[in-house]
This record gives C-alpha cells, structure tokens and sequence, in this order.
C-alpha cells in the first residue's frame, strides 16, 4: 500500500499496524504527515489549546551504578568529586521555590545509588508529602523502581505499592531509550532495565492505580523497525491498562557522551516526522507532547502542527539533557508567547493533564536557572550540607 493510502485509512479509523508505520517513517512526505497528524491532534483535543506545565526537575542524586553511553549526567560512585545526594532541607528548599513561582508539581528522579537504601525512598516522599501536600510527586523512572525490586526482593507491586504508600503519586517514563532490547544492550542501558522489566514497572503502577508516561529517546542510531516497535509496545500496554497520561518522544543528545562522535543527532525534519507518525499510531493515548527542550523553541512551535498538543515544562530546573549540551530554556511568559505566536491558546495544566486554576498563574516566572551550573549539592540526607550552594 502506498503511504498516501496509508495515511488516508488511518484517518478513516483504521489502525495503523507497525509495518505501515515503518513505511511512513520511511516513505512518507513530511507535509502530508504532519497535515493527518494535526488532524488526528484537533480530533482528540480542544484544537484551539496547546498546554504546558510549571514544575521542576529535581535530581536527588548523580550517583548511578550504570554506564549509559548517552548519559553526561551520572558520577560513577559516591567518592567522586562531584557526586552529591541532595539533603531534605536542599530538596524542601527547591520545592518551596518552584511554589512559590506558581509550580504544581515536581520530577525528582537520580541516578540508581547502590548505597541508599529502601527506607531512603520512603523518608524521602514522606518528607515531601508532609511538607508540600499541595505538591504533585511524579518520581522515579522504571530503573530505579526496578533497581530497588532487586534491592529488596519483593514482588514489583509490593515495592510500588509502598513507594505510593509513602507519597509517590505518578511515575515518569523515563529509562525507556529505546524499548528494544538489541539496542539497548548496544548502549549499555539493558542491564539497567529490559524492556520486560519497564513494562512490568508500569504494568503494575497502572494496575495499583497509578498514571504514568511514556517515553522514547530516539537518535542512537536505531533503526526505524527498532523505533516502531518501541512504539508497538508502549500501545500494546496501553490498550491493556490505558494508564499512560501522555507519550512523549524526544532526541538523543549526544555532547560529553560516549557516543558523542559516534551517532548523528536526529535533526528536526526526523523529529516532526517521528512526532506525526506517533500521533498517528497512538490512538489510545490522548496528550503527545512536543519536545522545545532538545529540539528548541522554534521546532517546539511547529511541533504543535504535527500532532503535538502539549509543549511539557518550563523548566525550573534541570539537569540530565542540559549535561549533553541541550541549553533550551524558557520562562512562563516565553512559553505562553510561544504558544500563542503558533496560533493557540496557552494553557497551564498540572502533572496529570487536569487544567491548573487561574491561582496557579498569579506568580511570576523568571528565567529558569540550571543546577548543572551552580555548585553541586554534597549532603547526607536528612541533614543540611553547611556551605554548599543549592543546586
């Protein structure tokens, strides 16, 4: 079938089978995709509206036992120089900021620290939903949760069902890359979970109740197959549980990585491309969310044409991909305007797509600062680090 056919019976309601998505990925014009993806976008939202979040990324710690070849983030041990674990009171002073700017929520997530244990965790989240009940805790990523089913030795829904026990609210999707196994094996993140394992993490989130995301890293030289079947997967699980709030696609960033020189970065007409054939697959996930942190603002604007419906945050802060040298940022009010100028309305939601009341934008938003600038935090949890500047 030709892509043209393709795409008309895919708006005509029939679903898109990975080898026609394979074949759009491959064959298909730009124009005409991002045109069906649009569609496709106004059908399953206001297509008037493009919503964004205010929160942050909080990285409790940069200590991780793996070796990702795409990460610049991660200090291999805890005796590093520049290692840290960030105090309560570091982490309760992010918190109070991001609220006191008109955030509804936070990302905390780390590196996988062999030496925190269980307890760590839960201290942790009780410590933020004691203190900032108003606060959204979306944390951790299915290698950490799956780390610590190993650390502990409990069933997943046990070691799940404590962390929400605990405050834990929704799970970011991030550890996925590329859900395929050859491919993560080749860039050394199979280890730290298998594509079984991020798909047991969410499977039973979802089945405890709780909403989580999906996401792709897309970029390190997968093939187009490999890219689709990431997605096959993700819709499969979804079609069982119907957990996931959003799918969100981004681009590999390769600076200070061990596979800076080795890959060429997906560029933007890769992304758009990529961006409208998920729309088009997705027909059981609502919100896509465009990516203006990796690609930038200006392909974050057209991104809203070809299939996306939500530009993510704002970023208060974050750490992971400004450390491969995406350097993107953004205040609300550039955010609102770029919306605008893409010919929507900006709309402020919190973490589990819900619209934020008009409460929510009465504080002023500066220009987001980066941790990966400031001194990092060295602390002992529970404690405050005397002298060292929060990240």
């Amino acid at each position: 079938m030709r892509t043209p056919e393709i795409i008309e019976a895919t708006l005509s309601g029939e679903r898109l089978s990975p080898e026609r998505a394979v074949a759009l990925l491959e064959e298909a014009d730009l124009l005409s995709l991002g045109e069906a993806a649009n569609e496709v976008r106004n059908r399953q939202n206001d297509p008037g509206v493009a919503t964004y979040i205010v929160d942050r990324n909080i990285n409790y710690t940069n200590v991780c036992v793996y070796r990702c070849q795409f990460c610049a983030f991660y200090r291999p041990s805890a005796d590093h120089p520049e290692s840290y674990v960030l105090t309560w009171d570091q982490i309760g002073s992010k918190i109070q900021e991001t609220i006191d700017l008109g955030g509804t929520g936070i990302l905390l997530q780390g590196g996988v620290h062999a030496g925190l244990p269980f307890s760590f965790y839960e201290e942790m989240f009780r410590f933020i939903r004691g203190n900032f009940p108003t606060i959204h805790l979306h944390a951790l990523s299915a290698p950490e949760v799956y780390f610590l089913e190993k650390l502990t030795r409990w069933p997943m829904r046990e070691v799940i069902g404590r962390l929400r026990d605990a405050g834990l609210q929704s799970i970011p999707g991030g550890g996925a890359e590329i859900l395929e196994d050859s491919v993560r094996r080749r860039i050394w993140s199979l280890t730290k979970a298998p594509t079984e394992k991020w798909v047991d993490v969410h499977e039973s989130a979802h089945d405890l109740g709780m909403r989580t995301t999906a996401t792709m890293m897309f970029g390190v030289s997968e093939t187009m197959a490999q890219r689709v079947e990431h997605m096959r997967v993700v819709r499969d699980l979804q079609d069982r549980t119907a957990g996931f709030t959003a799918w969100i696609p981004w681009t590999f960033v390769k600076e200070n990585t061990d596979l800076d020189g080795k890959v060429e970065e997906a560029g933007g007409f890769e992304y758009l491309k990529t961006l409208a054939v998920s729309r088009l697959f997705f027909d059981n996930i609502r919100h896509v969310q465009g990516s203006w942190v990796t690609q930038g603002p200006k392909i974050g604007q057209v991104s809203l044409s070809f299939g996306a419906d939500d530009l993510g945050s704002i970023m208060i802060e974050e750490n992971v991909v400004y450390a491969a040298g995406a350097r993107n940022r953004m205040d609300q009010a550039g955010m609102r305007r770029l919306i605008a100028e893409a010919g929507y309305e900006p709309v402020q939601r919190r973490t589990l797509y819900d619209a934020c009341s008009e409460a929510c934008c009465a504080a002023p938003i500066p220009t987001p600062r980066n941790a990966a600038s400031a001194p990092l935090a060295v602390g002992v949890p529970g404690t405050v680090d005397q002298g060292v500047a929060s990240a």
